[in-house]
């Protein structure tokens, strides 16, 4: 399983309330909450995501409340994957539980910018950073995660193997 696209860059300490602003929660409808996905930190997110592109970011992201939406807005956006040094526990696990694919890499965070073309290998855990002609070895996902994320989340993982 891979993903590959353009990256859009991020500091500490992004929380989910703008990953997600809360006067947008009355939705649970991933298409709706796509449209808002980012807009308290970055206006033109919306505008500009494709289909694959990748969020980079330093530390503690998806810190704040423990709010599903987050990762649901970051995938429903079209995002396949999210670099950072470091996730806040509770988005690491609900960002697995709805199948985003999330890996943490402090030497590939310092090595990438804005714009930059990334492919990521879930498989092998390698970051390759194809605009600057660089690699990095993040954390492979086990097995098990694997299979939740090409499930599309732990649910549909649950229904699937019965």
């Amino acid at each position: 399983m891979k993903a590959n696209g353009t990256v859009f860059r991020y500091g500490d300490n992004v929380d989910t309330d703008v990953i997600i602003p809360a006067r947008y929660l009355n939705s649970s409808d991933p298409a709706e909450l796509a449209t808002h996905c980012m807009e308290d930190i970055d206006q033109e997110f919306v505008k500009k995501v494709q289909k694959g592109d990748i969020i980079v970011a330093d530390k503690n992201f998806g810190c704040g409340s423990s709010r599903e939406h987050a990762p649901i807005a970051i995938k429903a956006a079209g995002v396949s994957c999210v670099i950072a040094e470091t996730f806040a526990r509770i988005f690491y696990r609900n960002a697995i539980n709805i199948g985003l694919p999330i890996i943490e890499c402090p030497e590939a965070v310092k090595g990438i910018e804005a714009g930059d073309q990334v492919e990521v290998d879930f498989d092998s855990g390698m970051i390759y950073n194809r605009t600057r002609s660089t690699q990095y070895k993040g954390q492979a996902f086990p097995e098990f995660m694997q299979k939740i994320i090409a499930a599309e989340g732990l649910i549909n993982y649950i229904n699937n193997k019965q």
